[in-house]
């Protein structure tokens, strides 16, 4: 599933996109986390797959399992 993100340091500065295109990661997750839906967030990125939006979490899920972020109290 994680094959579906990949990192360019030509594209978007090497940051975490989809199949190489420039549709950020951090994009997806933005918008599911304003409680877009999947079909919302596919209406406006046509080429989005539901697998690329399931890669993104699941990217998201490892990233918290290996770093932490100082939340305050």
């Amino acid at each position: 599933m994680l094959t579906r993100i990949t990192i360019d340091p030509e594209i978007c500065h090497g940051k975490p996109t989809i199949r190489g295109s420039r549709l950020l990661v951090t994009t997806v997750l933005e918008l599911l986390a304003s409680n877009m839906t999947w079909d919302e967030i596919q209406a406006d990125y046509p080429g989005l797959e539901p697998e690329d939006i399931q890669a993104c979490l699941n990217y998201a899920v490892q990233l918290a399992h290996f770093s932490t972020i100082p939340l305050a109290a």
